[in-house]
């Protein structure tokens, strides 16, 4: 879907503190406010599908730009809780709110990157090899191994991989999620990971130093 061809649609809206959502990345939840088990039941009997947004406790107010979230699996506890896992689907942009109770539904946009001059698959490169020297010096100071699931080749792909595993850094996932440039998103991940390798490697010395003496 392009950006020339927009769909609008409404949507059911579940905001998170501190919890942005990604395409293609899972996400569990336990539902048990009265409201949100009404809104659960709702979807399943529809399209499985509803807006995830990360509630910003600072100003008080959920985000703007949110990620779909599309129910998978579902295990209904005797009390009508609920135990779900769900799938991040496509970006989307709430356009006003068509309701607010029980819960909120709004009015949404579907939202992809635009086209971009950059080169996103050297980019995509340089963000893995980043990685990888992330991954090898944690793995160093720390004397364990890290396990990672496979990770995604597809330049878009990575950028929501990479972003999604930024935890408890909420407000820069939320920038990144509403970026629609992939160049930009890698090249902002390509910082962060640099930022961090440094700061790994100088604690890796450090280890080093106090082991020779």
């Amino acid at each position: 879907m392009t950006s020339s061809s927009i769909s609008v649609r409404e949507l059911p809206l579940f905001p998170l503190p501190e919890l942005v959502l990604f395409p293609g990345q899972s996400l569990p939840l336990h539902i048990f406010e009265y409201r949100y088990r009404m809104m659960i039941n709702t979807v399943l009997e529809s399209d499985r599908m509803f807006g995830v947004l990360m509630w910003d406790s600072e100003t008080g107010k959920p985000a703007n730009i949110g990620c779909v979230a599309q129910i998978v699996q579902y295990h209904r506890l005797p009390d009508d809780r609920f135990k779900i896992l769900t799938m991040g689907q496509q970006r989307f942009r709430v356009l006003e709110y068509v309701r607010e109770t029980p819960y909120r539904v709004g009015l949404v946009e579907w939202i992809e990157d635009e086209p971009s001059n950059d080169a996103p698959f050297l980019l995509a490169t340089e963000v893995r090899e980043l990685l990888n020297d992330v991954i090898r010096l944690s793995q160093k100071l720390t004397d364990q191994e890290i396990e990672l699931p496979k990770i995604p080749r597809g330049p878009i792909e990575l950028s929501y991989w990479v972003a999604s595993n930024f935890q408890g850094a909420s407000l820069e996932q939320q920038s990144l999620l509403e970026t629609c440039d992939t160049a930009a998103r890698l090249r902002r991940e390509a910082e962060i990971l640099s930022s961090t390798r440094s700061q790994l490697a100088a604690r890796t010395v450090l280890k080093d130093t106090f082991k020779e003496t």
